[in-house]
């Protein structure tokens, strides 16, 4: 929520979607196992704010973007067209067992029946996207070479650059854009910055509560050690992120003016 706070901050109309069953700590089986369902809840909040002008404001419909972060990265690129493959992740996932979202996936099980592997394979992309940010996404390694070199809309993609045995940005972030087009993508490594680095700030003695109650969890309060601190980690996020979205809107602004 920091982030969705920081952009409608600055002016941006901003809809937090969560996606119930499928996060990290609420995770239902029948709902996560049901992966397809989270760019068609992008979909349905876009929906939403279209249709309510007087509440959320007038969206300017030639400037939707969608930012997501972890497998909300994966999401996001979803929608704006990339295409999965369950085959070539399950593939993927013999050589490289350990990374997060290998062990994630694994646990929702999505491409278990025939229909899933079928729906999650699908194009999930909706045409009103414009433009999209993953920060530090996972899954990332069972997208088409295919769909990603057509992907059509700007991308700016941000890693942290701490790399872990679960998730390593050699293996993700920094191996996605490899496979999207050169001229609309930009790519971004924050050095000190890890998966977590992106989550919101843990408040004094949040530690040792987390550690008490769940083992091993505290790890989301560490960035990378003796790197900056967090709030200004995300300083820098937040402006990355309006200034790829600033550029984009002057682009579409000279191309309206001509």
């Amino acid at each position: 929520m920091w982030l969705a706070s920081a952009l409608a901050h600055k002016g941006y109309i901003v809809a937090a979607v969560n996606h119930p069953g499928t996060t990290t700590k609420d995770r239902n089986p029948q709902a996560a196992a049901q992966l397809w369902q989270r760019p068609a809840d992008l979909s349905r909040a876009i929906d939403a704010v279209l249709a309510q002008p007087k509440q959320f404001g007038a969206v300017a419909n030639q400037q939707i973007a969608a930012v997501g972060h972890s497998l909300g990265g994966w999401t996001v690129l979803e929608i704006a067209g990339a295409r999965f493959d369950p085959d070539l992740f399950a593939r993927d996932c013999a050589e490289h067992p350990k990374l997060g979202g290998c062990i994630g996936y694994h646990e929702m099980n999505p491409a278990a029946t025939p229909e899933g592997k079928a729906r999650l394979a699908a194009d999930l992309s909706d045409k009103r996207v414009t433009a999209i940010v993953s920060l530090d996404l996972g899954l990332s390694r069972g997208m088409t070479d295919a769909s990603l070199a057509a992907f059509k809309v700007p991308a700016l993609v941000i890693a942290g650059g701490v790399p872990t045995e679960d998730m390593d940005p050699n293996l993700e972030s920094a191996n996605l854009v490899k496979h999207l087009p050169k001229a609309s993508t930009q790519y971004v490594e924050i050095s000190d910055a890890t998966h977590f680095s992106f989550m919101s700030i843990c408040k004094p003695g949040a530690i040792k509560l987390i550690e008490e109650s769940s083992p091993g969890d505290g790890m989301i309060c560490r960035d990378g050690e003796g790197g900056r601190p967090r709030a200004v980690i995300q300083q820098q996020v937040v402006g990355l992120i309006t200034g790829f979205l600033g550029r984009l809107s002057t682009q579409d602004q000279k191309t309206t003016d001509r």
